[in-house]
């Protein structure tokens, strides 16, 4: 954070203090968790349409409901964005005054580019009632956008002075996890009239993401004592720690329960299951994600 900033015969000088307590908090966490779901949509569904290209009747209203979902959900993600800055009416330096070595600006047009690209599609699916080639070709481009947008927030964690918990690599691979996590849980409850191949597609894809988070999630619980900093974060966790009954609930909610319950509702094709776990899914992700981020913030700097 800088303090104070003067110029000084063309010179700037700053100084960085430390901010006590919390600084990214349920904002963060919620824009987080909306991401995900509206990047997540268009990965899961694009994977599915090419899937099923020549059938596009196993996918019954798949496409109008990718662009309607992913477009709610990247608003709310922007605006959340938007309302945590703390000087949000000066957002617009990023795109007349562009400093493209930020992660948070490469970020932002790129998640504007992809917003731009639904709002489009959206257009056209509920006013122009288009979903053929012209849908096709904006739907690759979402696709593409999408990969970009849901991962540069691991950037922005990982580039964080001391908080050694959020490293890049494992970061980039929960947020893809959560992406796909959150776009097949959501795309469950439009699948009624979906065959049996794509259900079940959509379980293999839920099991699958969940039980890889969790497994990325244990491995930094039992080895964080590799960082002297990640280990002291992680007492917040261990052995009752004051964040510890809300991280546990977050990996059973979130995690085990669905991929347990997903497992189950593929093998037996039952979409009530596959629709609890895609709730559960949805919640505990929220609750893990949000212990995740507060409690490096509750270490001492000094």
């Amino acid at each position: 954070m800088i303090e104070h900033a003067q110029n000084i015969n063309n010179a700037i000088v700053t100084m960085d203090v430390a901010l006590p307590g919390v600084v990214w908090g349920w904002m963060i966490t919620l824009n987080m968790w909306a991401k995900s779901i509206g990047t997540g949509v268009i990965l899961v569904g694009a994977y599915l349409l090419a899937r099923y290209s020549k059938n596009e009747g196993d996918l019954k209203g798949l496409k109008n409901v990718i662009p309607i979902i992913s477009f709610i959900f990247l608003h709310i993600f922007l605006l959340f964005t938007l309302l945590d800055l703390h000087q949000p009416f000066r957002m617009w330096h990023i795109f007349f005054h562009p400093h493209f070595t930020s992660a948070i600006t490469v970020g932002a047009w790129i998640a504007t580019a992809l917003t731009g690209v639904i709002v489009l599609m959206t257009y056209f699916v509920l006013f122009k009632k288009e979903t053929g080639e012209l849908y096709d070709k904006l739907m690759i481009a979402a696709t593409v956008l999408a990969i970009p947008v849901t991962l540069y927030t691991a950037v922005i964690m990982g580039q964080s002075s001391a908080r050694e918990l959020w490293q890049t690599p494992a970061e980039l691979i929960q947020m893809a996890l959560a992406a796909f996590m959150m776009g097949a849980a959501v795309l469950v409850f439009f699948s009624d009239r979906w065959s049996a191949e794509a259900k079940r597609d959509l379980g293999i894809i839920l099991a699958a993401s969940t039980f890889l988070s969790f497994t990325i999630y244990m491995g930094e619980y039992f080895l964080s004592w590799k960082l002297a900093e990640a280990e002291a974060t992680m007492a917040y966790i261990h052995a009752g720690g004051e964040y510890n009954s809300m991280f546990w609930a977050g990996q059973i909610i979130g995690f085990v329960a669905p991929f347990v319950l997903a497992f189950m509702a593929t093998r037996n094709a039952n979409g009530a299951m596959l629709k609890l776990a895609a709730v559960l899914a949805i919640i505990g992700l929220y609750m893990a994600k949000h212990v995740w981020l507060i409690i490096p913030q509750l270490l001492p700097l000094s």
